[in-house]
């Protein structure tokens, strides 16, 4: 730490800890009442089961830990080559608090830190490891990773509610869902969004047909084909009519209600139901919940027979402008079953195909720098021949154990768990560097911004679960308009329960009650999506959810400023906090000041750190005080935001 930031760190504490309600700087001489509540109810106490979650298999264990030493082989003898050594074994506490961000989503609790380092079982690191994934914070930090790389948002347009597909997303990740399948699911859906979550994949680019076929093809394929759009490729060898080709697959589907369907016969019901509200309503101010639902019964998708065109500009001399496009593949055929199938669905078996590498090494390549900090090829969405795996052996091996594994990712997970590289000692690593990365550990890594969030929450509330996001099954009811039953009077009645039940009982307005200064004290996968600039996840890099990965990493000023005096980090030092509580339960002071290191940076503290804290303490008029410097200290380290 710099002698500045020193400086500033030391007179904001003298500034803004002797305000916090951990208790009063002198005792009293007479009895005072206990000190006033702050947090809300609903997170100072344990949750009761939160949700059910597919367990790994324990008979597979074996096989796995074979994958994983194939791993380590093909990592070592590459350092071996590079006459490089792995990093030595990381230790029990570095492991733990590495394990605990990468599959839960935040750091350890005092309890199960304890717990961990304490055992002598011979195998605790791996039972660690599936104990995680079987939990629901294995779903919550998955549901964010994925958040990023789809562009999850509530609301991706005025009259869509994209809830329901929110809920299919962390719901395919609950029940462990083989990749595949699921990805098919997303491009074949038909349906309203709450008939079928994943038609939300669709309607996240409504309206755009040639970004889609981009956006899909980068997030799945890892291929960046984006610029064919408007002409050949200029650094790789995809050509403008390729791009055509591919989107010819899809050009057919439909996102809105088609004449036909149930209701529809010559106009469009929806907009006959909003001209009769403006005729009920004073000055024809039709309610925005009454017109938004009956727009967002209007999205339908499905497919119909068409023809994909060049566009009237296309200027070069294979083709003529505004001809008539086949489909067609990029690489490889599409595979047989499929050869009957719809256009989209033949793009969907295309793309999915266990025959198809680039699908496969696409998530293997994403999983694998998510845990090791560094991917095996970088840009992660940008394969081509100017950027080859920096281990080509171990790409195909990883890309084929996800094939292997019938796209069961838990089942990938563990074996890069289990393996002897994952678990080293972390590298420094400058990702700018024309160096590539081989593995001696894992490089050294930034928290994500819901990382940090979720680990402040454990450090302060008690059950950071006191509601999740609705499911697709309750928001069907509440959501559905049937336009070929429901008459004006019935609408008008579902909208009343739409803005009733949707905005302020099942999800919107009734976050409220679990705040503490503004700020909803919930896991961030069940938080809306996206929150304001100015939240906390917002100013520590979690995207707006308009870009692929758009997330951030970067150190900010506005970061310092909320770690340093922000609420959320007050949070922590409120009566009825979990570190509170668990602190001052404790008798001794050195107890107390280990159960601190512990719960704070998963680690006890040196002789040098007990040094600093009894200073601290003995400077300080009161304990309590004295430890909630301590707590707010150690928070604001670059050891707290980092993964080791």
């Amino acid at each position: 730490m710099t002698l500045i930031m020193r400086f500033l760190l030391l007179t904001l504490l003298a500034v803004c800890l002797p305000s916090l309600n951990v208790e009063a700087q002198r005792k009293p001489s007479k009895p005072t009442p206990p000190p006033k509540i702050k947090l809300p109810a609903s997170v100072r106490t344990a949750p009761g089961s939160v949700m059910d979650v597919a367990k790994v298999s324990p008979s597979t264990r074996s096989r796995l830990l074979g994958s994983a030493f194939e791993i380590d082989q093909l990592v070592e003898d590459q350092l071996r080559a590079k006459d490089l050594r792995p990093n030595d074994m990381a230790s029990d506490e570095v492991f733990l608090r590495r394990v605990y961000l990468d599959i839960a989503g935040r750091i350890p609790t005092l309890k199960e830190a304890t717990e961990f380092l304490d055992s002598a079982e011979e195998n605790k690191r791996q039972n660690l490891i599936d104990q995680l994934l079987n939990s629901p914070d294995y779903v919550s930090n998955m549901y964010n990773f994925w958040a990023d790389t789809l562009r999850l948002t509530d609301r991706p347009q005025a009259n869509i509610i994209a809830d329901p597909y929110l809920s299919y997303v962390k719901d395919s990740i609950r029940i462990n869902k083989p990749y595949d399948e699921w990805v098919y699911e997303m491009l074949t859906a038909n349906g309203k969004v709450w008939e079928d979550g994943a038609v939300g994949y669709q309607l996240r680019d409504d309206g755009m047909p040639l970004p889609y076929v981009d956006n899909t093809v980068r997030v799945f394929l890892g291929t960046q084909i984006g610029c064919a759009q408007c002409h050949d490729h200029p650094f790789d060898d995809w050509t403008q009519y390729q791009f055509y080709q591919l989107a010819a697959f899809t050009t057919g589907t439909r996102t809105r209600m088609l004449k036909g369907y149930p209701g529809f016969e010559k106009t469009n019901p929806a907009n006959n139901l909003i001209n009769e509200a403006r005729t009920k309503f004073d000055k024809g101010r039709v309610p925005g919940n009454f017109q938004r639902l009956v727009r967002a019964n209007t999205y339908v998708v499905s497919e119909v027979k068409a023809t994909m065109r060049l566009p009237h500009d296309y200027a070069y001399a294979d083709h003529d402008p505004k001809e008539v496009v086949q489909p067609a593949v990029l690489w490889g055929e599409i595979p047989t079953k499929a050869a009957n199938s719809t256009p989209r669905e033949q793009f969907a078996a295309w793309l999915t195909s266990d025959q198809n590498e680039q699908f496969s090494k696409t998530i293997a390549n994403r999983l694998w720098k998510r845990f090791m900090g560094v991917g095996l090829v970088e840009p992660i969405d940008d394969f081509q021949d100017i950027y080859p795996p920096s281990n080509e052996a171990l790409m195909d091996f990883l890309s084929e154990e996800i094939v292997r594994n019938d796209f069961d990712l838990k089942e990938f997970m563990r074996s890069i768990f289990y393996s002897r590289t994952y678990q080293r000692e972390a590298s420094d690593y400058d990702p700018t560097s024309d160096d590539k990365y081989h593995y001696p550990g894992p490089a050294v890594r930034r928290m994500t911004a819901e990382q940090v969030w979720d680990s402040i929450l454990t450090l302060a509330v008690q059950n950071p679960w006191p509601f999740q996001r609705p499911t697709v099954n309750e928001l069907a009811p509440v959501l559905d308009v049937n336009f070929a039953q429901d008459n004006y009077n019935r609408v008008l009645q579902k909208s009343e329960e739409f803005r009733d039940t949707y905005f302020a009982g099942t999800y919107k307005r009734s976050l409220n009650a679990h705040a503490y200064q503004g700020n909803i004290l919930c896991r961030a996968s069940e938080l809306p999506s996206p929150l304001p600039p100015q939240h906390f996840l917002r100013q520590f890099g979690q995207g707006d959810r308009e870009t692929i990965n758009g997330s951030q990493e970067d150190a900010t000023v506005p970061q310092i400023l909320a770690m340093f005096n922000g609420p959320i980090t007050h949070v922590m030092l409120e009566p009825g906090s979990a570190i509170v509580d668990n602190v001052l339960g404790i008798d001794s002071t050195r107890d107390r000041v280990d159960a601190i290191f512990l719960s704070v940076l998963t680690r006890m503290p040196a002789g040098a750190d007990r040094r600093i804290a009894a200073g601290e303490l003995q400077k300080t008029r009161a304990d309590n005080v004295g430890y909630g410097n301590i707590v707010w200290g150690l928070l604001n380290t670059r050891e707290f935001l980092f993964i080791p």
